[in-house]
């Protein structure tokens, strides 16, 4: 174990006034590009609001007589900061479909949390982010990487979490901006990709003992070809949480991570918050 392997568990274990958090969650709105875009949209919507008030297509309508607001989503399982169950991408035994295996019953509520927390082992790869000039295309994050990084920092160990940091979530943005983010990249195909992991770098880590890879972009898969490096991952048991933010925020070791997602039964992921805790440095 390395003694930046130790801190970290340390800061985990140690009181939450003895450390700073880094919210590692994207924030959801209907302007911001939150969703799959082929996927059902996010939407949040108000369902009551303290007193009536006709405004036209801003409107407000107090329901029951009751002095409180509240709102109502409609929301896919992969919106915004979110993790991936193995039943995203493997089938169940007895489909007969190829890849099926028993990992494909483990469903949102049914995967670890201790599995969605570790040490930290955060690896930038940022310079990869736009190095593509080929649309609908991501560069691809190769075991050289993985290597060239664990020269540096130290072997990554079982029971590490990896955050591939790439700042691809600098496009995520209100409006029409947002479209670069994952519009342009998989509809229209006019603009390059995110960096992704291939299938040889996931292996790398799955032989490492890895079990949770998350990421700074809307997904683990290229965006050319997202099936192989999920069916790799996930039917490998690893858990993939995607849509991450603010990883440069992050020492490449040090930080201890976690995500809590939603339990939802049945669900083939859910949205969460992931959050980093990074031993607070005294002023004095």
């Amino acid at each position: 174990m390395t003694t930046d392997a130790s801190a970290a568990r340390a800061v985990a274990a140690a009181p939450a006034g003895d450390s700073d958090i880094v919210d590692l969650s994207l924030p959801l709105a209907e302007d911001l590009p939150c969703h799959w875009s082929t996927h059902q949209p996010f939407q949040h919507k108000v369902w009551s609001w303290f007193a009536t008030r006709k405004e036209g297509a801003g409107s407000v309508h107090n329901r029951g007589g009751a002095p409180y607001s509240t709102r109502w989503m409609t929301i896919d399982e992969h919106t915004g900061t979110h993790f991936d169950a193995p039943s995203h991408f493997i089938p169940p035994p007895g489909s007969g479909l190829e890849n099926a295996s028993p990992l494909g019953e483990v469903t949102a509520e049914k995967a670890p949390l201790s599995q969605l927390m570790g040490a930290a082992c955060v690896i930038d790869v940022s310079a990869l982010t736009d190095a593509s000039a080929e649309p609908g295309v991501s560069p691809l994050i190769e075991p050289g990487h993985l290597a060239a990084w664990e020269e540096r920092h130290g072997r990554i160990g079982h029971g590490d979490v990896v955050l591939l940091h790439t700042g691809w979530d600098r496009h995520y943005r209100r409006g029409a901006e947002g479209s670069r983010y994952l519009h342009d990249v998989i509809v229209t195909r006019s603009a390059p990709g995110w960096p992704a992991p291939s299938v040889a770098a996931m292996a790398h880590l799955i032989e490492r003992g890895v079990r949770c890879v998350g990421i700074d972009a809307p997904s683990m898969g290229a965006a050319h070809d997202g099936v192989p490096v999920h069916v790799r991952g996930l039917g490998s048991g690893v858990l993939y949480v995607e849509g991450l933010t603010a990883l440069g925020q992050l020492p490449p070791r040090g930080a201890w991570f976690c995500f809590l997602p939603l339990k939802v039964e049945d669900g083939t992921g859910a949205p969460g918050r992931a959050v980093a805790l990074l031993p607070r440095v005294d002023a004095g």
